[in-house]
């Protein structure tokens, strides 16, 4: 634990309080310790002093700071020092403290619509978020019908729409990129959490509407997450996983996990993903569907490569391309996966190489891509920014190899291949490729590839 965050919290903590200084703060605070018959607090101020450098407080000073801050003590012993300060900060709290029922989610998908949403950065750290998730994963209820008289009532062909609707946005971002997509899901997101409130459904369409809900959260994190904003993306995520246990569907509960866990391994959480992917393999079983269990086991492999563990990594991508192979016709598939194929696992493949400092078996990969097996076809048109990156970290294992004319020449197919897709991932990785390329701007090639893409 940094003692930076320690010390920022607590500085908000009394920002909140009005507490202008250490001694008024903990006269404050005293009153609530003697009030839960703990006794005198002592009021040094050097006691914050300590707090703020990462010491935590004794157990009875933590329960009465929790008394006076409202926090319930279960949150406390749940996310620990000092994380569980962030319960008094913000209102985000709902994320974490509202019930895992049908109306608890719902008041997290009404908090994740108001109109600030999009302005703010979330001030709950991911890892938080995940230890939480999953420790209440298991007792959440799943939705039963809503026969309210007097409501209009929603039907099946009402809940295709909608479903349709959230296929189109995942297209639209393929094509078009996160940023202008990001917006268009929360408004989806936001009507389908207006028609699970005010409308009446059976069980089964309502089942629908809560998948809906959760796909529309995680297109939602998904392109806070490409877009650069991973603490947003955590927040989207919490809501779309509450969505999923209302559904009780296990195809949109692994999808959720899955797409979560890149988001945890990307942020260092290797720990935390892996939670996340045991959690997305335990659904994908239950959904049958190959390309699924197939994208969970890569994304598995993916985290393992991230923590430099070659052999669990290796296995995990074994375990996805031997999934794939079971694969059959996409109509036979959950419409989620639509864009999971062998080009793609072939393409994270090649990443847990580089990752693992093997550049040679990540080219060997990246060539795979290009070479489609029996009858599957890899259409690079369809997902520009999924060939902009592939090909931006071709050129950049090329460069480690130190074939600096392969590596211009791919770098300028991932330029082209960006085009009007907007995704701070993809610009992130060009912009690292141009810094790497500038050692080596003595070759005519070099300097005017970094010239042209200034």
């Amino acid at each position: 634990m940094a003692a930076s965050e320690a010390e920022d919290l607590l500085r908000r903590v009394l920002d909140v309080l009005g507490c202008r200084d250490h001694g008024a703060f903990l006269r404050r605070l005293a009153g609530h310790h003697e009030a839960l018959g703990f006794g005198p607090l002592a009021t040094r101020p050097e006691k914050v002093s300590r707090w703020k450098r990462g010491v935590r407080p004794d157990r009875y000073t933590e329960a009465a700071l929790a008394a006076m801050l409202g926090v319930p003590m279960e949150q406390v012993r749940a996310m620990g020092w000092p994380h569980w300060l962030r319960l008094a900060l913000v209102d985000d709290r709902v994320l974490l403290t509202a019930p895992w029922t049908p109306a608890g989610a719902l008041t997290a998908l009404e908090h994740l619509g108001r109109p600030d949403m999009d302005r703010r950065t979330a001030l709950f750290s991911g890892g938080v978020l995940a230890a939480a998730t999953l420790a209440s994963w298991t007792a959440a209820y799943p939705a039963d019908a809503v026969l309210t008289p007097g409501r209009l009532r929603v039907t099946a062909r009402s809940a295709g729409l909608i479903e349709g609707r959230l296929a189109a946005l995942r297209l639209m971002d393929d094509e078009i990129g996160s940023g202008e997509t990001y917006e268009l899901a929360r408004a989806e997101g936001r009507m389908i959490t207006e028609i699970l409130r005010t409308r009446s459904y059976s069980e089964a369409v309502g089942r629908r509407l809560w998948s809906a809900a959760a796909e529309a959260s995680r297109i939602c994190g998904w392109c806070a997450f490409d877009s650069g904003n991973t603490d947003l993306a955590e927040a989207h995520y919490m809501g779309a996983v509450r969505s999923a246990a209302s559904a009780h569907d296990p195809v949109t509960q692994a999808n959720v996990f899955a797409f979560w866990s890149m988001a945890r391994y990307s942020d260092g959480d290797i720990s935390g993903a892996l939670g996340h992917v045991e959690e997305a393999l335990r659904n994908a079983i239950h959904t049958g569907s190959p390309r699924m269990i197939a994208m969970v086991h890569a994304r598995a492999s993916r985290a393992h490569a991230k923590a430099g563990d070659l052999h669990a990594s290796q296995r995990a991508e074994e375990a996805a391309f031997t999934a794939y192979d079971r694969a059959g016709h996409l109509d036979d598939e959950p419409a989620c996966v639509y864009w999971v194929s062998r080009a793609e696992l072939h393409s994270w493949a090649a990443s847990n190489a580089s990752d693992l400092n093997d550049p040679r078996r990540a080219l060997t990969h990246y060539a795979a891509v290009t070479t489609p097996r029996e009858a599957e076809t890899y259409d690079d048109d369809a997902y520009p920014r999924s060939r902009a990156l592939r090909l931006s970290r071709e050129a950049d294992a090329h460069l480690s190899l130190r074939d600096v004319d392969a590596a211009v020449h791919t770098a300028d197919q991932a330029v082209q291949a960006i085009g009007g897709v907007t995704s701070a991932r993809g610009t992130t990785v060009l912009t690292d490729l141009r810094t790497k390329l500038r050692a080596h701007q003595q070759l005519p090639a070099v300097r005017e590839f970094v010239d042209r893409t200034a």
